[in-house]
């Protein structure tokens, strides 16, 4: 349970009915003789009644049953002190290790409390007497409510330093995928933060809202995968926001249904294989993208990183010039080397079918029929001007020599 150390309102304290106090001792006295039988009591009621304790390792409910005595014995205890009575605390829990609040939930503390005050009102007149049993009753009623207003604020606190625990382990995750450390135990903390990436990731950067404070940008990502099942990482690399989530089912559904999470301006998205390890380079690959997305101004929100290799290449990132001659003058030449010089051809001569074959001594037919296999190979274009443009650079950067 919480090591806590909150006191209650200061309202709890002073009288609660209406007898004097040596009635009010006598009864104490008698509650205490019957605290061990209470305590027995109350551990079999809730055997009984909750499926929850019934369900604990021996060990957990015998923690719970020492909590339930010793919950009993503090509350005589406070109930026979002489007024002002001191404020109600929840010192009860220090008995529990502090593993105990992992399988005890703050509802599970609130109907052990409940439980316990029912067996005391049922057997109140037979503990305190006819005479002090109405104050009994109120001083048990006061007291299971300060306690359960107290374990409220202390499973608060506790959820909040988890929930800071985990803010901080999910920033540390992130920096070491986006900084390529990926490890054994980088693997194990985001495990721990519930990260599965059983089928890859999808990664998406962008900019925060400048209107928003950061955390609420993180936690409305956090909201939205949660509620479409999703897997997610997420955090601020410098002044960039970055999800990683779990791939399910459409990548670009996915995209599109995050993508309003982040600011104005480009948001990129780049899709993984399975690994941390290629989460990571895809990470890298988007953050590169993103710089380079301003280059083109009627970019789609989401981008894809791979339609941003023309920008990134000239952005100086040598991976993209190298996938980008690859696609274009690798896969050409492989298939057939006058698929290149056609398409250097026809891209010199501004995109005129008949200049094209005027230059290359063949029919206008072959041309075109070319330029559709080179469509068909590279995925790209050449009457498109974007394509154009993807396909003139991996022609000019597969002629240039490799930097040193």
């Amino acid at each position: 349970m919480p090591q806590p150390s909150v006191n209650s309102p200061a309202h709890s304290s002073g009288s609660i009915g209406s007898v004097g106090a040596d009635a009010r001792e006598h009864a104490a006295r008698r509650l205490e003789r019957a605290s061990g039988a209470l305590a027995t009591a109350a551990t079999a009621r809730m055997d009984e009644q909750f499926p929850w304790f019934q369900h604990l390792p021996a060990d957990e409910r015998a923690w719970v049953s020492l909590v339930a005595q010793v919950g009993i014995a503090a509350f005589v205890d406070w109930y026979g002190h002489p007024d002002p009575r001191p404020d109600v605390t929840v010192e009860v829990f220090d008995t529990a290790p502090r593993d105990l609040a992992r399988a005890i939930s703050l509802e599970q503390t609130v109907d052990m409390v409940r439980c316990t005050i029912d067996l005391i009102e049922q057997r109140l007149p037979g503990l305190a007497g006819a005479q002090a049993a109405d104050d009994v009753r109120q001083a048990a009623l006061r007291y299971a409510r300060e306690v359960a207003f107290a374990a409220a604020e202390v499973y608060a606190r506790a959820a909040e330093a988890r929930g800071a625990w985990d803010a901080r382990l999910e920033a540390l995750v992130l920096e070491g995928v986006v900084r390529g450390e990926v490890d054994a135990a980088l693997t194990g903390r985001a495990a721990a933060l519930g990260w599965t990436g059983q089928n890859g990731a999808v990664v998406l950067v962008g900019n925060p809202h400048p209107g928003f404070d950061v955390e609420h940008s993180l936690d409305s990502i956090r909201r939205s995968a949660h509620h479409h099942g999703v897997d997610a990482l997420t955090g601020i690399h410098g002044d960039t926001l970055v999800a990683l989530l779990g791939r399910k089912g459409d990548d670009a559904r996915l995209a599109r249904l995050f993508a309003p999470h982040f600011g104005p301006g480009p948001v990129v998205v780049a899709i993984s294989a399975q690994s941390l390890a290629d989460v990571s380079a895809r990470a890298r690959e988007a953050l590169i993208a993103l710089r380079a997305a301003s280059a083109w101004p009627l970019a789609p929100r989401p981008v894809h990183a791979g339609e941003l290799l023309p920008e990134r290449g000239l952005l100086g990132e040598q991976a993209a010039i190298d996938e980008l001659v690859r696609q274009v003058n690798v896969a050409l030449s492989q298939t057939d080397p006058a698929l290149v010089d056609t398409l250097s051809t026809y891209l010199e001569q501004a995109g005129s079918i008949e200049g094209t074959a005027r230059i290359l001594f063949v029919h206008p037919n072959t041309v075109r029929h070319r330029l559709r296999r080179i469509e068909q190979i590279t995925g790209r274009a050449a009457d498109d001007p974007r394509d154009a443009l993807s396909l003139r650079l991996g022609l000019i950067w597969s002629r240039l020599p490799r930097p040193l």
